[in-house]
């Protein structure tokens, strides 16, 4: 296992390699059915993720990299770091809370939820607040047995990929 940054690297490589899948919509469909409020992400480049829908609460990186949240209403903006943004009202960090699924970006996922992000650290503030199912969105690969782990890393509860579908992780 290596370090976090030299893992960042390869698992970028390889994504960009790769391109974007679209396959997650079939996987997600159950969940998406009942769940009452979903917060989400706009992809960036070749990571996994579902069009956002309205309705959705989709992220706003602030300042000091911890994420407010606006209700997706069809239109987005450019927003910090070259990502794209809802333009609706912003609704505070803890809007996440009231959200019964989470989906959420992530370079690789080990199996005990371990998730190992671009290295901000927004979205394990945000996962600190998160209530309802938390789901890394990946490519088949990005599953993997062990990553490292720090006090501040926060754990997703399920990941989904094209093939395997939704994995609940053990504990979570």
């Amino acid at each position: 296992m290596g370090s976090k940054r030299a893992l960042r690297r390869t698992a970028q490589r390889d994504r960009q390699a790769r391109g974007p899948s679209d396959a997650l919509e079939a996987v997600l469909a159950p969940l998406l059915a009942t769940a009452t409020q979903v917060a989400s992400y706009v992809a960036f480049g070749a990571e996994p993720a579902l069009a956002p829908r309205p309705g959705w609460l989709l992220p706003v990186l602030l300042e000091d990299d911890d994420l407010d949240w606006a209700r997706y209403d069809g239109r987005l903006a450019p927003g910090r770091r070259g990502l794209q943004e809802p333009v609706g009202p912003r609704l505070g960090v803890d809007a996440v809370a009231g959200c019964d699924l989470v989906l959420v970006p992530a370079l690789l996922v080990d199996r005990r939820g371990n998730r190992l992000g671009k290295g901000g650290g927004s979205y394990d503030r945000a996962l600190r607040r998160a209530r309802g199912l938390t789901v890394a969105l990946l490519h088949d690969d990005e599953l993997v047995e062990e990553l490292p782990a720090e006090p501040h890393d926060v754990a997703v509860a399920a990941v989904a990929t094209p093939s395997l579908g939704l994995v609940r992780l053990p504990g979570r």
